[in-house]
């Protein structure tokens, strides 16, 4: 069984929003609404898990009957991080999972996953135990030696940009969270799946990703993702 774990916990301050990022509406659906679609109509996802911030539970239920997201079988409670909201969602599922079954956790505000990014995390997962979705680092990084100079580089060609989706065997997951949880290994700051695995001794292996799987934080990522979604359109329906 392939669970699909929604994260849509954030409070979006940095929109300065009056609701949270992902329910704010584009052409009169939620965000957290397209993300959902893409996994609905993903033929190897079987049900979906969102981890829902308080308060907005049963608006996110409405919202996906309103627009037949048939697969969402369950919504719970977020942490105060996104750590524990995916510590949350790996615990709930420890009832209904076996420990062969993939977990694929992703932002709910990474509204444009694509659905060849989505299969390949889920073949890799297969043979592999987990994967990651991955792009190559096209940009120049430099190290500071002071907050005005740098004399040091790193070679792009050795660097991966890694998002969500990821994708894990349920058994490694729940291992993962309680052993982290219980040693402080990796839960912290800007701390995620992909980052707590490695500081655990585990090996990642890469996906398929894709430029277009933005998240949106900020208006300026709202107003790409409304631009790309009229592209999207224009190539399905023409001029």
């Amino acid at each position: 069984m392939n669970i699909a774990l929604i994260l849509a916990g954030g409070t979006g301050e940095r929109m300065h929003q009056d609701i949270p990022k992902q329910f704010i509406n584009v052409d009169d659906k939620p965000l957290i609404i397209y993300t959902l679609e893409a996994f609905e109509k993903h033929p190897q996802i079987d049900l979906i898990l969102v981890v829902c911030i308080e308060g907005w539970h049963d608006i996110l239920k409405a919202y996906a009957k309103q627009n037949k997201i048939e697969k969402l079988k369950w919504v719970i409670n977020g942490g105060k991080s996104g750590q524990e909201s995916i510590r949350n969602g790996v615990y709930y599922l420890e009832n209904f999972c076996k420990e062969d079954d993939i977990i694929i956790i992703h932002d709910g505000i990474r509204p444009l996953v694509d659905k060849a990014v989505l299969s390949d995390v889920i073949v890799k997962c297969q043979l592999y135990g987990n994967a990651v979705t991955s792009l190559p680092y096209n940009e120049q990084i430099f190290v500071k030696t002071s907050d005005y100079t740098t004399n040091q580089y790193i070679p792009r060609d050795t660097l991966r940009r890694v998002s969500t989706p990821q994708a894990y065997k349920y058994s490694k997951l729940l291992w993962g969270y309680k052993k982290a949880f219980s040693e402080n290994i990796g839960i912290y700051g800007a701390s995620y799946t992909n980052t707590m695995m490695t500081d655990l001794g585990e090996t990642l292996y890469f996906a398929s990703g894709s430029d277009k799987n933005i998240k949106i934080t900020t208006q300026d990522d709202l107003d790409v993702f409304k631009a790309l979604l009229i592209t999207q359109r224009t190539k399905i329906y023409g001029d």
